[in-house]
């Protein structure tokens, strides 16, 4: 049976006495989420779950707090674990385009850096001196004098064989040169032309003998040169020896426990005896403006501390806002040298997973998804278990810049991906990785019992926003007012919404109302003000809606009654804002082909959840009127002054009631406006928006002037959702507007047209004078006027 529900029934009231409180300011502040058992439980299971693949994604409704929550949680789990350790990336003496990564106790790193500018100090100041010494200086001199005599020694034996000979050495800018000189004076070419032939070929004889012992004595002069030149080197390496390897052990000593730095020094100590002397000439200037400056060799001895965990305590949690391929992976970055980009060890940049590795990093899903190559790069770093640093597409660039290609480093991370359950059931369905690498859903539930526990943890979460922000307390009461307009955001009167975004949006609001009112507290009337407030800067699309159905543009009938012709109420979202629109629905009946035409669905304005409407109506009529005879109807059903698409099934029982009546030709009331889809057993279904629905109309009504006749037919099934406006409630318990709730279509005819819809009897025939008697009867009607026409 229809009941006419209750003022009681509309709005489930929060009691002030029942929230154990004066103030906010006397409660403990909440620490942690409210409710969320499910989520919870599985943020602990992914955090403890140590395995490959075990990532967490979080899925929820907007504005429930995923983000700020589990920041939160991992803040706390992150406190208890180890600090990771630092990264490095060092110059590769052996490939200088495949930096090596350091891996190093957390802090170390940055003492690494330190320990090696102070190395290269130590040398830049100390080997200058030590080549300057008195005791280097000496043993220069030595060998350079030793080489000296010995070379002197060599050329005088072979200047006394050349003589001997009848020749004579001499040297020019192009080398020793052998010349004739039988008489002890080198002859001219004129004087040797004019010797006898056979003096000649003697000459020219002893000269080749002489040529080849010649070519022998430079060999041996240049083999003096180069035993001078490794006795010099000797005594360089022995002297930068005593300075370097000393600094070297130092640092072995510093960092002994790590064999990688040591083997790093190694090659460093090898690198620097290698470069010792250049430390003499580090403060001349290049000859040259696009040459390198002398001291240029030192910036490999740098250290680029990819990421420095000094002073870190536990696990870095890390929250990356634009997860670019660049800002996740790390970048190499260059600087312009004469007009080409270079690079080096040192412009190595870390990215969000160098920096959480080892804790957890939390990306916006979407985000991610949305940057060119981000999503790829992160299931491939996921999958190797380590983080290479490139550039994309690098190979399809159009021009060629100087890059690395540092070593990988490795990846012990947990990723949590935040986004809505729609874009988690896709990724599940179309990226086979997916399910492999993100493998524990948490489901943050966008509602919340509403009982008395919950209503004191949504007191505890009120009083710690307004600590926190330093906003004055609430009373009670604006608590209270608080808690239904939760349930009002949550769509149901026995739940509280947990988009605790909204919940502070208000809150803030709230706050500040009640600061321009100079209230101390904030209380029921300064949220009621706030929620208002808001309400007016958002509904001027909805004022424009209503003045064009008071001004009669848009027609909307709130009484008298109407032939085929019904009331219905859609919802309208803009932004923010949310309102009802009543909108009329007419049918009408005639002589034709069978059938029912939805005029929405044949101009294309009809969606398919309303075409999948109109055929249950089509459904419902067939099986209760037509199982032993056709179903002779012609009809067609719109949305009038409707002109954007029509989507949604919330209106099939008020098309099915505008249907019945021109059919029958019984009027329904307009003073009633109808909600709620219905299936093919004729049973009415719950929809949404139920409280924007019925305040839709409500509003019109009011504005037209309340008759204690109009008022809403919702489904039975939507009651328990009812958390309507103080004034509407109001109207209502005066007697001025109703709200009924109805299970059946035969309910709701009954209600529009004042007659009963009627059972069909044991017989078969609906009762005499009954809405569904006069529908078969016309039925039969149009079966007989068929006959007819089809007889002729």
């Amino acid at each position: 049976m229809p009941r006419r529900l209750t003022a009681e029934e509309l709005r489930a009231v929060c009691d002030p006495g029942s929230l154990p409180f004066a103030s906010t300011a006397e409660l403990l502040p909440l620490d942690g989420m409210i409710g969320q058992e499910r989520a919870v439980g599985a943020t602990a299971f992914g955090i403890g779950m140590k395995r490959v693949g075990y990532n967490l994604f979080v899925l929820g409704a907007a504005r429930t707090g995923k983000t700020s929550t589990m920041r939160r949680v991992l803040s706390r789990a992150a406190a208890t674990e180890p600090t990771p350790s630092d990264f490095c990336y060092v110059y590769n003496f052996a490939d200088p385009y495949r930096p090596v990564a350091l891996e190093l106790p957390a802090g170390r790193g940055r003492e690494l850096r330190e320990e090696m500018e102070r190395l290269v100090e130590e040398c830049r100041s100390r080997l200058p001196r030590a080549f300057e010494s008195e005791e280097f200086e000496r043993q220069k001199a030595q060998i350079l004098e030793e080489v000296g005599r010995r070379q002197e020694a060599e050329m005088e034996r072979f200047d006394a064989v050349v003589r001997d000979a009848g020749f004579a050495l001499l040297r020019t800018p192009r080398g020793p040169v052998l010349a004739p000189a039988p008489r002890g004076e080198p002859l001219s070419a004129e004087e040797f032309a004019g010797l006898p032939g056979e003096t000649k070929r003697e000459l020219e004889g002893r000269g080749a003998a002489l040529g080849e012992q010649l070519e022998a004595m430079l060999r041996q002069l240049r083999q003096l040169e180069r035993e001078a030149r490794q006795a010099h080197a000797k005594l360089v390496e022995d002297v930068a020896a005593a300075t370097i390897q000393h600094l070297i052990q130092e640092e072995r000593d510093r960092f002994a426990g790590l064999p990688a730095v040591d083997r790093y020094l190694g090659e460093v100590e090898k690198d620097l005896m290698a470069h010792a002397e250049e430390f003499r000439r580090l403060d001349e200037k290049p000859a040259l403006p696009f040459l390198p400056a002398p001291g240029a060799f030192l910036d490999r001895y740098r250290v680029n501390v990819l990421v420095d965990r000094a002073g870190g305590q536990g696990a870095p949690v890390v929250l990356e806002t634009n997860p670019t391929h660049r800002n996740l992976l790390g970048r190499i970055e260059h600087r312009v040298h004469l007009g080409t980009l270079v690079t080096d060890f040192t412009l190595i940049r870390a990215g969000a997973l160098q920096q959480a590795n080892g804790g957890f990093l939390i990306l916006e899903a979407i985000d991610v998804l949305r940057n060119l190559f981000a999503w790829e790069a992160l299931k491939k770093a996921l999958k190797s278990r380590a983080v290479r640093i490139e550039e994309p597409l690098q190979e399809l660039s159009a021009f060629s810049a100087g890059t690395l290609a540092p070593e990988p480093i490795p990846l012990s991370v947990k990723v949590v991906l935040i986004g809505s359950p729609q874009l988690y059931y896709l990724l599940y369905a179309l990226d086979e990785d997916f399910g492999e690498l993100f493998k524990v859903k948490v489901d943050f539930d966008d509602s919340l019992p509403r009982t008395g526990e919950y209503e004191e943890l949504y007191a505890r979460f009120v009083g710690a926003a307004c600590a926190e922000e330093g906003l004055p307390a609430f009373s009670r009461e604006g608590v209270a007012k608080l808690i239904e307009h939760a349930s009002r955001l949550a769509g149901d009167r026995g739940r509280l919404t947990s988009r605790m975004g909204d919940l502070l949006d208000l809150i803030r609001e709230s706050a500040f109302w009640a600061g321009v009112g100079g209230c101390a507290l904030v209380g029921a009337e300064d949220v009621g003000r706030a929620i208002s407030r808001k309400m007016h800067r958002a509904n001027l699309l909805e004022e424009r809606f209503g003045r064009l159905i008071l001004e009669g543009t848009h027609l909307i009938a709130t009484d008298g009654e109407a032939l085929g012709q019904v009331n219905g109420i859609a919802v309208l979202t803009a932004g923010d804002h949310a309102f009802g629109r009543p909108s009329r629905i007419t049918a009408r009946t005639f002589a034709g082909e069978p059938g029912v035409v939805d005029i929405e669905r044949e101009v294309k304005l009809g969606g398919p959840i309303h075409s999948k409407g109109i055929m249950i109506l089509a459904g419902f009529l067939a099986g209760r009127y037509a199982r032993e005879r056709p179903l002779a109807l012609a009809a067609s059903l719109t949305f009038e002054q409707q002109y954007e698409e029509v989507e949604g099934d919330s209106a099939s029982s008020a098309e099915c009631y505008a249907l019945l009546s021109s059919l029958t030709g019984i009027p329904l009331s307009q003073a009633l406006a109808v909600t709620g889809s219905m299936n093919q057993q004729g049973e009415i279904q719950a929809v949404g928006g139920i409280n924007e629905k019925i305040e839709g109309f409500f509003d019109i009504c009011r504005a037209r002037g309340l008759t204690g006749r109009q008022g809403v037919l919702i489904p039975e099934s939507n009651a328990r959702h009812l958390m309507l406006r103080e004034d509407v409630v109001e109207a209502v318990g005066h007697g001025r507007f109703h709200v009924h709730a109805v299970g059946t279509v035969d309910e709701g005819m009954a209600l529009l047209t004042g007659r009963e819809a009627g059972l069909r009897q044991p017989d078969g025939v609906f009762p005499e004078g009954s809405v569904n008697a006069a529908v078969e009867a016309a039925l039969q009607a149009n079966i007989a006027r068929l006959k007819e026409l089809r007889g002729k």
